[in-house]
């Protein structure tokens, strides 16, 4: 990227950005599949308008029916993702350099702050959004910021099938006997979930990457990844996260009865 945009990063702004690809092989229409009563992309939008921290709430979409859902929930598509940007293996950073370039093209300020906020984890509590943002804010030294939940089955634990006759660790270096042992020794790991990642738009202007190596590991409960379509089927579990699921339903039904 060029690096002289960093001279427009406004350092107090915050926006949420929301990818919503049109296209999706395993679960077509994915980001607007209806659970309980409301498209999957609305919870995304719900969350981050009821939070504290971000200023605006962006959709990033290559679609116009998309586009024309997710501002009747109230968030902004001030333009459409090229379709270069929007293939089943782009990666996600083109999506965040096409809206950093945007916002400097069009508004000459880019929002220091970017809240990745994936459609696929619609099930969220806003505090713990507020909490991420929060966390990165003080930490003057962190890259980005990325969520997942404690993996109860750690990896140093698993073993790996190859042409070999025999199993052999996962995990270079260990022994059968060493990969046995209780998981409690064992470092904790991370697993990726969507809550809830943040980016900073002056280290990907200076290093084209979103992460870097001074990312922090934000650790939150465990939420369903909406990938194939038994995926949808989880959700019905994870209304046990009752409070966070009330109030995202309290905001998308005020939506329904003001356009009703």
């Amino acid at each position: 990227m060029d690096r002289r945009l960093s001279e427009l990063v406004d350092e107090q702004k915050n926006i949420a950005l929301i990818p919503a690809r049109g296209g999706s092989k395993s679960v077509p229409k994915k980001n607007i599949r209806i659970f309980n009563g409301h498209p999957l992309i609305a919870y995304s939008i719900a969350a981050a308008k009821l939070s504290k921290r971000i200023d605006r709430v962006i959709v990033s979409t290559d679609s116009e029916e998309i586009a024309g859902i997710a501002r009747h929930y109230g968030a902004e598509v001030p333009f459409l993702r090229p379709s270069e940007y929007a293939r089943d293996d782009s990666p996600d950073i083109e999506f965040v350099r096409h809206a950093i370039e945007w916002f400097a093209k069009h508004e000459r300020k880019v929002p220091k702050y970017i809240s990745h906020i994936r459609v696929t984890s619609p099930v969220r509590d806003w505090r713990v959004i507020d909490e991420g943002i929060d966390t990165i804010m003080r930490d003057k030294n962190a890259s980005s910021l990325r969520s997942g939940y404690i993996c109860v089955h750690p990896p140093y634990k698993w073993f790996q099938l190859s042409d070999a006759e025999y199993a052999r660790p996962l995990m270079p270096g260990m022994t059968c006997d060493e990969a046995n042992l209780p998981r409690q020794g064992f470092p904790k790991v991370l697993v990726p979930n969507g809550y809830i990642d943040v980016l900073r738009s002056d280290f990907i202007i200076e290093n084209d990457l979103m992460h870097g190596e001074r990312m922090i590991g934000f650790v939150t409960e465990e939420v369903p990844d909406i990938d194939t379509e038994a995926d949808l089927c989880k959700l019905e579990m994870y209304k046990g996260q009752k409070e966070a699921l009330d109030e995202l339903m309290h905001y998308l039904n005020k939506i329904g009865e003001t356009t009703a």
